[in-house]
């Protein structure tokens, strides 16, 4: 591996702020990827992990601030802040609606819940060494999860299979929005683990947790949407049907995943070098559910 130290594109900065948005979720069917559940629920897993995900997030960036010495490293997490919480109460959102069509995600948001709040949650430790390593251990957890919102984030906006699919606009939008301020934000956690330790073996330690979280959490939560659907009589979701899926474009190939992993590993990495911030605001300008807040802030006025 590289000895090199992680190089920011420095042209990919970009002052970050939370943008309000409207969804209506009324005319979204269960199957929002028509014809196909396991891609259709696969995807929804993004609403049971996120809203206690990004609170979590949340909850550890506001106890990092007082230690932040670059006045623009904190400006990006105090955008970061504003953004994750954005992102948190939209997928929340959708949660009733999916209860209203008959598929009640309660029994694994509380599961997602306890893990967040409860095994990497904030534990009762002395002050100094040791309740600075759990905030350390935590920050970079951040950072290699949010590696992997923005591999999503890329991913989303560039799916073009869900599009020829009919996938519904409106769950489409909400995707490709979060999925975008993913990727305009990316660098944000990196750099502030950077900042205030940046340790190789605590990166690779921290990657090989969260992803074997979320591989782990994402699974389980398919396995249990596809149980749980009432539309369906034998609700599976197996390895080889996610591979297919990825195949096929209408989830994230299997293989882009792995390759995206000696990226992160590489001591030379930067997440700022991943992805486009110029594709990512272009979409959040258009964005239908960022122009109907909008429009409605200007009708209020």
């Amino acid at each position: 591996m590289s000895n090199k130290q992680p190089h920011p594109v420095a042209s990919e900065h970009i002052t970050l702020t939370a943008r309000n948005v409207s969804f209506a979720w009324q005319d979204t069917p269960l199957h929002w990827v028509p014809g196909d559940p396991l891609a259709t629920h696969t995807i929804n897993v993004l609403h049971l992990l996120l809203p206690a995900g990004e609170r979590w997030f949340v909850h550890v960036y506001k106890q990092v601030l007082p230690l932040i010495r670059d006045e623009r490293l904190r400006a990006d997490v105090v955008g970061f802040i504003g953004q994750e919480a954005m992102h948190s109460q939209a997928h929340d959102e959708v949660l009733p609606h999916l209860k209203e069509l008959g598929l009640d995600p309660t029994p694994y948001t509380a599961q997602v819940d306890w893990f967040f709040e409860k095994l990497l949650g904030d534990r009762t430790l002395p002050p100094g060494r040791a309740r600075r390593w759990w905030l350390l251990e935590r920050v970079a957890l951040i950072a290699a999860i949010e590696h992997y919102t923005a591999f999503l984030g890329d991913w989303v906006l560039n799916a073009g299979e869900l599009d020829r699919r009919g996938a519904d606009p409106t769950m489409l939008d909400l995707l490709r929005w979060h999925g975008a301020e993913e990727v305009e934000h990316r660098s944000v956690a990196f750099d502030l683990f950077q900042h205030l330790d940046g340790g190789y073996r605590r990166r690779v330690r921290t990657w090989a947790t969260a992803f074997t979280a979320i591989v782990f959490l994402w699974q389980r939560g398919a396995r249990f949407f596809m149980a749980n659907d009432p539309t369906l009589t034998d609700g599976r979701a197996r390895f080889r049907d996610f591979h297919r899926a990825g195949r096929h474009g209408t989830l994230p190939a299997i293989g882009d995943m792995l390759r995206s992993i000696p990226r992160y590993l590489s001591r030379d990495y930067h997440p700022s070098q991943e992805g486009s911030t110029a594709q990512a605001v272009a979409y959040l300008a258009s964005s239908p559910a960022a122009l109907a807040a909008e429009h409605a802030e200007n009708g209020a006025r």
